[in-house]
């Protein structure tokens, strides 16, 4: 490093943004994660040992996955490398692999690569870095969002230990937010800030446990206020309002926080639970959820877990899927809100999606059962002499618009795809067939 690099990296490191600045070094600065980094835990163990194998850091953004990667960086003896692969190339992989080949054979040093949204990797930049993995050329560091069990290499996950990091709790982002405020070296301290009570248990909650945005709001509340006559630049509770506008809420539409979400509102459909379910339709509406995709989830429940106990849910959630795609926001929000009530009030039967699944199993796995001859078309030419169609018994010839014949194939007598519960609608049905039956004396 020249002077010129050195002036470089002094004035990087003074302008970045607070939170790279405030970024822990050490173990001892993290804060949070205790149920990974508690002094007892492998985690822990490891990376003060530095006996690291190969890791898969998971969870939500702002939760310290590269802070992790940072204090590894800073406590291991091996040589650390790191790549994001937003913009990481196969090319930039093999210098890598070569410099760590050499580090291993000419001074036995192990070299540490650090993948930043390594869900971003396609599979074949994923398998690249699987042999080198396995024989020990590297340990890989992998940080994502999203599932690794999805998104990663199947391979790389079962050669890695996986850690998942919470969201940090508000006690943690309070920790955080006062040392961002008074620390004079990392910190804000040296503008003289403050902050009151009221403010900071604020931006603690708002930020939903991402510790990035409460260090952002901290950031641009401190560098916008003027200072009072006391001289301290006082961040209150409107300051703090106005630093941040909106609730930061951890959803990704296709991460796990989307698959999360709409299996609660499902749930809670099916569960009878109303309030449950307007709360994660607000949670999907205020992330911006395609709202066709909760009217489509809206109409399956209906009939998936409502079914004939009320199959007017199945009207009202089509009509609500209608109007939506027609109306669209805000006043959609309305309309969801209408079927999901409804479907959540709704008696509740799974009976037909029995019925159907155990049918279409017996449909995959057993012969085709030849229909009995008097069910066939008796009208295409030809079929009278087969005997199609003779013996037919046409239902609304008799009372009631029944008559007991047999419908299903000679070898399913007597199978029963679909049992009816004593519940809403589905009980007049079963009550309706039963009687049927029973008159005619089968």
């Amino acid at each position: 490093m020249d002077l010129f690099d050195f002036a470089r990296q002094q004035n990087k490191e003074k302008e970045s943004p607070l939170a790279a600045r405030l970024r822990p070094t050490t173990l001892d600065e993290v804060v949070g994660q205790s149920h990974i980094l508690g002094k007892d835990k492998l985690l822990y163990r490891a990376i003060k040992a530095d006996k690291l194998s190969s890791l898969i850091f998971y969870g939500p953004p702002g939760t310290g996955k590269t802070t992790l990667a940072m204090v590894i960086a800073n406590t291991t003896s091996a040589e650390f490398k790191q790549l994001n692969a937003t913009v990481a190339g196969k090319k930039d992989m093999e210098e890598i692999v070569e410099e760590a080949k050499n580090n291993l054979g000419m001074h036995n040093r192990r070299t540490i690569l650090f993948v930043d949204e390594i869900h971003r990797f396609n599979k074949s930049q994923q398998d690249y870095l699987l042999p080198f993995v396995e024989d020990g050329t590297l340990i890989l560091i992998g940080a994502t969002t999203e599932n690794p069990y999805f998104e990663v290499n199947g391979a790389l996950i079962s050669r890695s230990t996986i850690f998942e990091l919470k969201p940090l709790s508000k006690d943690d982002i309070i920790t955080i937010i006062k040392k961002a405020v008074y620390d004079k070296e990392k910190g804000m301290g040296s503008l003289n800030p403050t902050i009151d009570d009221d403010a900071c248990e604020f931006l603690a909650d708002m930020c939903n446990g991402d510790a990035r945005n409460a260090l952002n709001a901290i950031e641009i509340g401190v560098l916008t206020t003027e200072p009072s006559n006391d001289g301290l630049i006082h961040i209150s509770l409107e300051i703090a309002q106005e630093c941040i506008q909106k609730r930061v809420l951890k959803y990704d539409k296709d991460g796990d926080n989307h698959y999360d979400t709409i299996s609660a509102f499902i749930k809670s459909m099916r569960g009878s639970d109303p309030d449950a379910a307007i709360y994660y339709l607000a949670r999907m509406l205020y992330a911006g959820e395609d709202i066709k995709f909760i009217a489509r989830r809206i109409m399956i429940c209906a009939s998936e877990d409502v079914g004939m106990a009320d199959p007017n849910a199945l009207v009202v959630a089509t009509s609500a899927a209608t109007a939506v795609e027609r109306i669209g926001m805000p006043e959609a929000r309305i309309i969801l809100a209408e079927a999901a009530t409804y479907v959540a009030c709704a008696p509740k039967s799974n009976a037909s999606y029995l019925a159907i699944d155990k049918a279409l199993d017996l449909v995959a796995h057993e012969t085709t059962y030849s229909v009995p001859n008097h069910l066939k078309d008796a009208h295409y030419k030809g079929a009278g002499k087969l005997g199609h169609g003779q013996g037919y018994m046409y239902a609304h010839d008799y009372e009631e618009h029944y008559v007991h014949q047999q419908y299903l194939p000679d070898d399913l007598l007597g199978t029963v795809f679909y049992d009816p519960t004593d519940i809403g609608y589905e009980k007049i049905c079963k009550d309706r067939l039963t009687r049927l039956v029973n008159r005619d004396g089968d």
